[in-house]
């Protein structure tokens, strides 16, 4: 099966220098990666961008620590922009002792050498999307004589932008220029849309939002510590419950700012009834965020039912692994269009020019790459459905969310690549994931497979703890659950690497 060599602890996952995924081949090395063991974090030669500081950006900051006396014992953060910078510095608070930071182009903040303020300014620059780009730090070290040349890679010859966005018009077609809004990552995307359609509502007295089902770890942190007081963010644990966010409208007039939804929701794959929703909301003056970053914006036509649209171009449209970028769509159609195309580019992020020419070298081949992940997914959906020792398997197309998919779909069969499942036999976990040949690592919607234990790259303090573990249960949530996703290599060589390793628990 030469497809799928192993993967050694820590290998990029495509390869290349700006991968967005790596290898983590075994639960000990999951394990060690969540608790920063030594040995585990020593191999690691990057990680998912928004959770580990790429390599050319961390030497980046200590050239910069090292060559400035006025930085020495201080922790420093680059980001984007100075705009960046200075809501991080606000985030940190007057007495952190955190500083702006400038330097010939580049922005960021200095705080004392503190583990709770680093710990602090990296959660909130993940929560926010907010860190520098890898490929803005490679060409800095360029700049400075630390690096010989940038990595040679292909990039597209003319305007990035206009390519990209040509792209976009032709997935989400009720949308013109005006209404797109690129961002470095799909989750700067999130914080720009909740940040705009917020702030809106929060001036007609609205400061609410609903959660609907279990969402993206960190688009839940959004809502846990961005909506001010604990009441005003609100979980609906069955996000095809319509009855139940139709009491919450109605039993908090004029209160409810907003609802989230991911169609279909990660890691569960639930399709909330969209028109349906979006009708609600409408009706109520609740503002409707939609991510469909699962099944991908190619697949599902979302943007008529929502207000925002937001989607992570990490997924699918950079099929190559190798780099993060996103968008916000703004409705043109929807009460708030005006104000909010006004609010969104307030609040998002610069995309790196070369991060840009290398997504528009890319996104072309979108839908290609999709039509051949879509035969793969219903091929393993199937497999997986039909082996003994797998309990539970949800994709677009399962029982209870299938109609709700099919519904918005833009054609039969577009589901996206993602399938999660559970094994049957308890204490499976481990030997089935040790023993699986396929690429392992976070991430997904690239060519290349990829499989994780996801709760416990996501949520590692909920599986490991009692009282976590009972919030997973109460939202129907296995800690054990596996996200695979498919990739363009051949469907029989996913199937028999998943089959050898189910070997183990059958």
């Amino acid at each position: 099966m030469a497809v799928f060599d192993p993967l050694p602890l820590g290998q990029r996952i495509p390869g290349g220098p700006h991968s967005v995924s790596c290898s983590l081949p075994t639960m000990r090395a999951v394990r060690g990666y969540e608790e920063k063991d030594p040995e585990v974090m020593r191999a690691l030669s990057s990680g998912y961008p928004r959770f580990v500081v790429h390599p050319f950006a961390r030497r980046l900051t200590e050239h910069l620590v090292s060559s400035d006396p006025g930085l020495r014992g201080r922790g420093l953060w680059l980001t984007p922009s100075g705009r960046a910078a200075a809501r991080l510095a606000e985030h940190l608070g007057p007495g952190s002792g955190a500083r702006l930071f400038r330097s010939e182009g580049l922005e960021g903040v200095s705080h004392p050498g503190s583990a709770d303020l680093a710990a602090r300014a990296k959660t909130y620059l993940q929560n926010t999307g907010g860190f520098l780009s890898s490929r803005q730090a490679e060409d800095q070290l360029v700049r400075l004589g630390l690096l010989a040349v940038a990595q040679t890679e292909s990039l597209f010859p003319g305007d990035a932008e206009a390519c990209v966005r040509a792209d976009l018009r032709g997935a989400m077609p009720a949308a013109a220029d005006a209404d797109l809004f690129l961002a470095p990552c799909g989750m700067n995307a999130m914080w720009a849309a909740f940040r705009a359609a917020a702030g809106l509502q929060a001036a007609r007295g609205r400061p609410v939002w609903l959660q609907l089902g279990w969402l993206y770890l960190d688009t839940i942190a959004i809502l846990q510590r961005f909506t001010g007081a604990t009441g005003n963010h609100i979980h609906v644990r069955d996000p095809l419950d319509l009855e139940a966010i139709a009491r919450l409208l109605t039993d908090h007039p004029e209160r409810i700012a907003g609802v989230i939804a991911e169609v279909p929701t990660n890691p569960l794959i639930q399709t909330p009834d969209l028109p349906a929703l979006g009708e609600l909301c409408r009706r109520h003056g609740a503002a409707l965020i939609v991510d469909p970053s699962i099944a991908s914006i190619h697949n599902v036509d979302v943007l008529p039912h929502a207000d925002l649209v937001v989607s992570s171009l990490t997924k699918y449209s950079a099929r190559e692994g190798d780099l993060t970028a996103g968008v916000v769509a703004v409705n043109p159609a929807g009460r708030d269009a005006a104000a909010l195309r006004a609010a969104v580019p307030r609040e998002l992020e610069p995309v790196y020019p070369r991060d840009l020419s290398r997504l528009a070298a890319q996104i072309g081949g979108t839908r290609d790459t999709l039509e051949r992940i879509h035969a793969n997914t219903a091929r393993v959906a199937s497999f997986l459905r039909s082996h003994p020792a797998i309990a539970e398997v949800r994709w677009a197309l399962q029982p209870g969310c299938a109609g709700n998919f099919e519904r918005i779909a833009h054609r039969p069969g577009a589901t996206g690549g993602v399938i999660t499942f559970t094994l049957r036999r308890k204490g499976g976990l481990e030997p089935f994931y040790d023993r699986l040949r396929l690429p392992k690592g976070p991430s997904f919607g690239m060519t290349t497979t990829l499989i994780c234990p996801f709760m416990y790259l996501a949520h590692y303090d909920l599986v490991t703890t009692p009282s976590g573990l009972a919030e997973l249960a109460a939202s129907g949530v296995d800690p054990d659950l596996l996200r695979l996703c498919c990739g363009t290599e051949p469907a029989e060589e996913i199937v028999g690497a998943l089959n050898e390793a189910l070997e183990a628990v059958t």
